[in-house]
């Protein structure tokens, strides 16, 4: 039928040496954006969490290899936290982002991406202000 999709998403770890692999499918979800990275991907992210803390596996970044970005390539950033801060520090801690405001007032309240994520270098963050 048209417009019935099934959802799905791989990962595995150690990414080096792959112990462990899971795959979800989602059949035909309701309500929800068609796409595997929405649906499938998050409940592939808690069963590797569990993995993670019932096989007691420990982060290894030896092998590791530092990416070399070109002029061409799309960079990521990881979104500072710039709740709480004034606009002024705000807008400095986000020099090289389109900001978007919405509110009155001088007080970061909220922030979209949230802090942690990352994001575009090209993104457009949002700020509320009071």
């Amino acid at each position: 039928m048209v417009g019935n999709y099934i959802l799905s998403f791989m990962g595995f770890l150690p990414a080096d040496k792959p112990e462990y692999i899971v795959y979800a499918a989602i059949d035909n979800p309701k309500g929800v954006t068609q796409y595997g990275g929405t649906v499938s991907a998050p409940i592939v992210k808690n069963v590797m969490k569990s993995i993670i803390d019932i096989k007691n596996i420990k982060q290894d970044n030896s092998g590791m290899i530092r990416q070399e970005y070109t002029w061409l390539d799309t960079k990521y950033i990881k979104m500072p936290d710039v709740v709480g801060m004034n606009l002024k520090e705000a807008q400095k801690t986000l020099k090289g982002f389109k900001i978007e405001y919405s509110g009155n007032g001088e007080n970061v309240i909220y922030q979209e991406p949230s802090a942690g994520q990352y994001v575009k270098e090209t993104n457009t963050i949002k700020l509320m202000l009071e």
